[in-house]
């Protein structure tokens, strides 16, 4: 797949849920006054992704037309999002029940969507490269088109866009050359039960799953760090937004240069070796050297952060069976998600802690992630692939 088309398939609507996240809480404010109502219309977005990830992974895995189920539930995203875009006149249950149904459908686009973007046959490392790019270029195009338009249009103009990307991408669907994996069927039940018996009994799934899941968790920190560092130096909390946006265009400039680097070490290492440089910059950043010093090594670790993802998303599908490779994703996603949420609570429940060393505490964080590829075993097929590796 060439990569344009890929990341003209994947991008919209993993940016439109994004930016979702970050609309929905403004427009609630902006119309009720109500912050913490805005906070658990969000919680309504995102956590029902985490309970139907195994769900959407054997559907996607058993399906004889996935590319079909991701359409549908790229529109029934758009949908969604257009039903919250009215609150006020819509009643707060009401987008309540549809974000919900968002949240219900979100796995489809980002987890299960990144588990057929390399068929057998094809350049796996620089499908999933480029898959990595795309996770980064939505986390920042989504929130960065809300925060040019809330001010502008309003929180309300803001959600229907991206209710309007949302269901954009159900076309965009059709630029991926989505191939069935024509999984046994089952049932539903035992194919969702062979994907958790998959994960955590197969050891290179487990192993890869509880690093890529604890990197999460050391993320989750930061914003929450950032914020105390920038009250600390400044005394302007909107100041953290500059330590939280260098990370992200230190991930994205690495993302875009990960599908042009030529593989050196084995997927494996390059995650360890990757989350564990990450740690380290992060840890780096922690020293008490200024508030620029912080930026430039938190966006370093951002940087660092490129290789080891996409090594992560390659090792899932190589190493995943054939029968539940969506369920991997899409529980994998899911998870992460999870330890991100988590670290966040962590760091608030920890907020009177000097904030340089909830940084550090991130960092390690993500060093023990990195140690964590050591238990790898050494002749795993992540080594080569399940499928070849050309180009």
């Amino acid at each position: 797949m060439g990569g344009p088309r890929q990341l003209a398939a994947s991008v919209p609507i993993r940016a439109a849920s994004s930016g979702a996240q970050i609309a929905i809480p403004i427009l609630a404010v902006a119309v009720t006054g109500d912050i913490a109502l805005g906070a658990l219309l969000v919680a309504l977005s995102m956590l029902p992704g985490i309970v139907a990830a195994p769900l959407v992974g054997a559907l996607l895995d058993g399906a004889r037309h996935p590319r079909a189920l991701m359409m549908a539930a790229a529109a029934g995203t758009g949908l969604a999002f257009g039903v919250a875009a009215g609150l006020g006149p819509v009643p707060v249950w009401a987008v309540a029940a549809a974000l919900v149904v968002s949240g219900l459908l979100t796995p489809f686009g980002f987890g299960g969507l990144s588990s057929f973007v390399a068929p057998p046959g094809s350049d796996a490392r620089r499908a999933y490269a480029l898959d990595a790019l795309s996770y980064n270029v939505s986390g920042v195009a989504g929130p960065a088109a809300v925060a040019l338009l809330a001010p502008t249009l309003g929180p309300r103009a803001a959600l229907i866009a991206m209710a309007v990307v949302a269901l954009a991408s159900a076309a965009a669907f059709a630029l991926l050359p989505v191939q069935p994996r024509a999984a046994e069927q089952a049932g539903l039940l035992r194919s969702m039960a062979a994907g958790i018996v998959a994960l955590s009994t197969r050891r290179t799934l487990a192993v890869v799953t509880a690093s890529g899941t604890l990197a999460e968790l050391g993320r989750g920190i930061m914003p929450i760090a950032a914020l105390g560092i920038a009250l600390a130096a400044t005394g302007d909390a909107s100041l953290s937004a500059l330590i939280v946006a260098a990370f992200a265009v230190g991930a994205l400039l690495g993302a875009a240069l990960e599908p042009l680097r030529p593989p050196v070490l084995s997927a494996h290492a390059t995650m360890g070796i990757g989350y564990a440089l990450t740690g380290l910059a992060t840890i780096a950043a922690a020293l008490d050297l200024g508030l620029w010093w912080t930026i430039a090594l938190v966006g370093l670790s951002g940087l660092c952060t490129a290789a080891p993802t996409a090594a992560m998303l390659l090792l899932r599908r190589t190493e995943a069976p054939d029968s539940v490779v969506a369920q991997v994703f899409t529980v994998g996603a899911a998870l992460r998600g999870a330890a991100a949420a988590l670290g966040t609570a962590i760091a608030g429940a920890l907020a009177g802690v000097e904030p340089l060393l909830l940084l550090a505490g991130s960092g390690a964080v993500w060093v023990l992630s990195g140690a964590v590829m050591l238990a790898f075993p050494r002749r795993g097929r992540g080594l080569t692939g399940a499928h070849p590796i050309v180009g």
